[in-house]
Formats: C-alpha cells, structure tokens, sequence
C-alpha cells in the first residue's frame, strides 16, 4: 500500500501519495492535471495574493504543459495571454531557444524550449512566471536565464506550494508549504 500524506492545499484536503527518493529522501507528490477544483482556487488565491504584480504583467509563463491548466486559469482572471516553455523540442518549432538545467529530481538534463514566434511575443514584455512547487529554485532559476535571453523582464513568480527546505528567495509568491520526509 502506498503511504500518503494528507494536506490542506487552498483550504482544500488532498491526499499525497509519498515518493521515495534514495534510501532516505521522500517528497508528497503534487500533481495538479486534472484537479478542476484546485487549480482554480489556486489562481484565485495567487491573483488576490497582496504581492501579486496583477497590473504590471503583459504575460504569464509555464515551465511545461503540467502548469497549463494553472497559468490558464490565473490568465482567464487577468484578461491576458500566457506561454508554456516546453520540454523538448517540438517538430512544429522554428528558430526555437533552448536552455538547458537540472532536474533537481532525476538529477538528469532537463530541456526548456520557446518556439521563435513565443521569443518575439515575449520580448520587452513584462512576464510573470506560473508554476506548481518550487523545490530548490533551479528550475525557476533555469526559467529565469532563459527569459533573459529573451530580452524580457521577470515583474513576478508563483506557484502553489514551495517545498520545505527548498527555494529561500523573498521574491517567490506561494500559498502553502510542500512536506519532505528525511529518515
């Protein structure tokens, strides 16, 4: 039987399945694909949040297609568009950019690719990034270097849940806090 965690996540009771990761690292795994429910409390909450740039954001920005549903919902509220950096490099992409990080983890490469027509929408734009758990920053860090590639300027980020012990920055918008288990 798989062990859980229970947690309340935008005053909603999820059950976590835990994931073990070595002999002594386990994490609550958050999946929000398919959870209607959460995921619009969630944009709710990020865009009532007090720190949340709402008037200052031109485009949202997702790090994969798993975020969509979130940076969907948060643009629906603003009355904006949003772009979903891929995870590989699609047949459809032209003059595509890359950047290249760290699966923090599978510890293996990790991909994050524009199609070109994304690169010109998001240049000189005020971005906000989306995502669903900061774990240590990397991926958000890899996000960042990226959209500075671009030539765009990073006005906000948020997710729903930051990972205890993970991402320490001031500037990291969340709603709540995401258990790891040491033994």
């Amino acid at each position: 039987m798989t062990e859980t965690c229970r947690l309340r996540i935008c005053g909603l009771d999820r059950e976590l399945p835990l994931v073990r990761i070595g002999d002594d690292f386990s994490f609550a795994k958050f999946v929000i694909m398919g959870d209607t429910e959460l995921v619009e409390k969630a944009a709710d909450m990020i865009v009532a949040h007090p720190d949340f740039p709402t008037y200052d954001i031109d485009l949202l920005l997702c790090p994969g297609t798993h975020v969509s549903p979130l940076a969907h919902a948060i643009a629906t509220r603003l009355k904006i568009n949003y772009v979903v950096a891929r995870e590989s490099v699609k047949s459809y992409m032209q003059d595509q950019l890359v950047e290249k990080g760290l699966s923090v983890l599978s510890k293996e490469e990790q991909l994050l690719v524009l199609d070109g027509a994304d690169v010109e929408g998001l240049q000189g734009r005020n971005v906000c990034i989306i995502d669903d758990v900061a774990s240590t920053g990397e991926s958000l860090q890899a996000v960042e270097s990226l959209l500075a590639r671009v030539g765009c300027n990073v006005v906000g980020k948020a997710v729903i849940l930051l990972e205890d012990d993970g991402y320490s920055g001031d500037d990291l918008i969340y709603l709540d806090r995401l258990p790891t288990f040491t033994k």
